[in-house]
């Protein structure tokens, strides 16, 4: 399979998902006025990624971070010189310099901060190759880094990444504001001794992400957003397709289970098996507080790990008039009980509204093809 495009016909995020689910091993190469980078995929995992707007390789990284001297990063350097194929990471490993584990530390949070950077580019090509290219031969990247021996899920590196993004623009959004100044002393805080009122939690997720979910490029993009909002409250969450007698897994964050990504596509409930989560799709209104025991939110709770939640909840989307999807969250690694989510409800109500408008123009580009054809 040879995946070509343009990032501004299939987003970042549909092709990880392409990837991901089809668990396929190669070589993903994006290039645009940006700059280049170059994701390795196995089994749909990322395992390597580099881009050139990253300067230095691992080696700079190790030496900053005061792990290995100077001399040792300019002998590594001076060995790759005569051995190019070989990565400095490689060559500091043979050298003993440094143990896989920090290799692989260090290679992941490169992996984290190339895909943050490829979430920032509007435009640019991409190619996906079922094979291990040859990097040097199709972009000028200094260095092909470290390969990750347990490769890293592509839903969790756009989460982190987008999780970056928000927090960057959030601390922007404050260093503009302490240059217009401090709080002023009057008005309705200084009723309050000066201390302004703590925005809670869901309030201040649903400013930062409602601009994002005005104009998605795909219904994959949606899907991530609500996961992102969700983990912004909960500590860990799934969503699922719904239809008209099961429910399917897609997607999910903070799972502390061994393949977490494929394992919750692998999961179907029959709504037959559960009366309670049947109650609520077919309500479909919100429900928060404790999750009754039946067949199927027994069999749901014992795939997402550990013991029964003190407390969880349940968002049913919907789209066209039916729920399409729902989102289960609760926050059993912390035992805590849940907070507040009206944010998040008026969040998933705006993301039922999206979805149907990115099903209608999916609907609408199949019909125009139908009639060019």
């Amino acid at each position: 399979m040879s995946l070509v495009g343009r990032l501004e016909d299939l987003a970042l995020s549909d092709i990880f998902q392409i990837l991901s689910i089809g668990k396929k091993t190669g070589t993903l190469i994006i290039s645009g006025t940006a700059g280049a980078a170059v994701i390795v995929f196995k089994n749909g995992l990322v395992v390597k990624a580099e881009t050139t707007t990253i300067e230095g390789t691992i080696g700079h990284d190790l030496f900053q971070s005061g792990l290995i001297k100077e001399s040792v990063l300019q002998m590594a350097q001076e060995v790759k010189k005569k051995l190019p194929a070989k990565s400095v990471a490689e060559i500091l490993f043979d050298l003993g310099a440094v143990n896989k584990d920090i290799l692989e530390k260090f290679s992941k949070k490169r992996i984290e901060r190339t895909i943050y950077q490829l979430l920032l580019w509007q435009e640019g090509n991409f190619q996906f190759e079922l094979e291990d290219l040859d990097i040097k031969d199709k972009i000028n990247i200094e260095d092909a880094g470290w390969e990750v021996s347990k490769g890293i899920s592509p839903e969790y590196l756009l989460m982190e990444g987008a999780r970056v993004y928000d927090e960057s623009a959030k601390q922007e959004i404050l260093s503009h504001e302490e240059l217009a100044g401090e709080a002023e002393e009057s008005g309705w805080e200084a009723d309050w001794a000066g201390q302004p009122v703590a925005e809670r939690k869901d309030i201040s997720a649903l400013k930062s992400l409602t601009q994002e979910l005005r104009f998605p490029n795909s219904i994959s993009e949606i899907t991530l957003l609500i996961l992102r909002f969700a983990s912004d409250i909960f500590q860990r969450g799934v969503l699922f397709m719904v239809s008209d007698d099961e429910i399917v897994g897609l997607g999910q964050f903070g799972l502390e289970i061994e393949g977490a990504d494929e394992k919750i596509r692998e999961t179907i409930i029959p709504l037959k098996n559960s009366a309670f989560l049947k109650k609520i799709l077919d309500e479909a209104h919100s429900y928060k507080g404790n999750i009754e025991k039946d067949e199927g939110t027994e069999f749901m709770i014992n795939e997402l790990g550990g013991g029964w939640p003190m407390e969880g909840a349940v968002f049913p989307i919907v789209a066209e008039g039916k729920v399409a999807a729902m989102l289960y969250c609760d926050s059993l690694p912390e035992g805590e009980e849940t907070g507040e989510t009206e944010g998040l409800e008026i969040f998933i109500s705006q993301a039922g509204l999206a979805l149907e408008k990115s099903i209608l123009q999916s609907k609408l580009k199949d019909m125009q093809k139908r009639i060019d054809n």
